[in-house]
């Protein structure tokens, strides 16, 4: 998977100046429960390297879902601002999704 940065963001990425590619593959998977996932950046950087492990939570609570994110083993190059800027907006995306 590729994630593109815009022009205003040039020199964000971890592959390229814009750029972050990772491989991604699911490790456990079960259905409206849990996805645990396996993610590594590819990045010349080591300060990105190695799997960062991620699990996403579905819990039903009254009038919808919450949807509980862990990372584990994040690359020390990765701050935990941008962590969690990159997380804010895949909950967005998947709200945009859902609703």
């Amino acid at each position: 998977m590729t994630f593109v940065y815009s022009e205003t963001e040039r020199g964000r990425g971890k592959s390229t100046e814009n750029t972050d590619v990772v491989e991604a593959r699911f490790i456990e998977l079960i259905p409206n429960e849990k996805i645990v996932e396996a993610v590594e950046f590819e990045s010349a950087d080591p300060a990105f390297a190695g799997t960062m492990t991620m699990t996403t939570i579905f819990t039903a609570v009254a009038n919808g879902t919450k949807v509980t994110f862990t990372a584990e083993n994040v690359p020390t190059g990765i701050s935990e601002a941008d962590h969690r800027a990159g997380m804010d907006s895949s909950l967005k995306n998947l709200a945009n999704l859902v609703e």
